[in-house]
């Protein structure tokens, strides 16, 4: 499946006043991240957008591969965030947040999966991968991944856009240009929301999409439940009364990649 650059370009073209994007499609290419950074490298501004038809060595969470066959959506975002570095995990949950806004404004239910999963149905639609540079204790670069499910084959626990809309009587989104257009709309209004004093004024509307609120969790041989995410993106645990040395009401806050939530299917 192709991406008409000329296509995305148009129906970006009412979006010019938020963002100026540039944007680069390739056929193939290891990591739109990877592309990214090397566009940084030769003076890309912010705005610069790398979309690969296909990546042959995508980039997950924690290392892991992004398994990338054509017929998905898969692009990476520059931007310049001058945020304090522990500010980092900011970039992630809100550009997720965003995504799954603009995505539901267009009709489709998406929820988040602590900390960068975008779930549809219970089952996984895409994921985001934030990538920085750090100098002087700052964030002068930043490069925000999204890997989308459209018509690219999916595992048991993924889901494809493209099979979702086909059910529903009106699609908001037709093609693979709309999907990253969406994408690169919803990337750039969550990224506003991104402050050195926390992105607290989001929360209250994040915890609307968040599929594990209530989910309940043993950590370390603690039980408790899923209270919300703190401002600093953590994963908050209220432990249950009778778990070893909790006090009632007591809770923990984990950091991302401290416990797995699963999926449902």
């Amino acid at each position: 499946m192709r991406l008409d650059r000329q296509k995305l370009l148009a129906t970006l073209a009412p979006m010019a006043a938020e963002a100026d994007f540039a944007v680069e499609v390739y056929e193939s290419i290891p990591s739109t991240n990877q592309k990214a950074w090397d566009a940084i490298a030769q003076g890309a501004k912010p705005g610069t957008v790398i979309i690969a038809e296909r990546q042959t060595s995508g980039r997950g969470q924690w290392g892991r591969q992004w398994v990338s066959p054509a017929g998905g959506l898969y692009l990476s975002v520059v931007l310049e965030p001058n945020l304090p570095v522990n500010c980092g995990y900011q970039l992630t949950l809100a550009t997720a947040w965003g995504i799954a806004t603009a995505l539901g404004d267009r009709g489709v239910p998406v929820k988040l999966k602590w900390h960068n999963d975008l779930i549809l149905l219970g089952r996984k639609l895409g994921g985001i991968l934030t990538e920085t540079k750090v100098r002087h204790e700052k964030i002068i670069h930043a490069v925000v991944g999204v890997g989308i499910n459209w018509a690219n084959p999916v595992p048991t626990t993924g889901i494809g856009l493209q099979s979702f809309l086909s059910q529903q009587p009106l699609a908001a989104i037709d093609c693979l240009e709309t999907l990253a257009a969406v994408t690169l709309q919803g990337t750039i209004s969550g990224y506003k929301f991104c402050s050195p004093g926390g992105i607290d004024p989001l929360l209250p509307s994040y915890h609307k999409l968040f599929i594990n609120m209530g989910q309940r969790i043993t950590v370390e041989g603690q039980n408790g439940v899923v209270v919300g995410i703190s401002d600093r993106g953590e994963l908050r645990v209220r432990l249950d009364s009778q778990s070893y040395n909790s006090s009632p009401n007591s809770e923990i806050y984990l950091p991302p990649g401290a416990v797995s939530l699963g999926y449902d299917g």
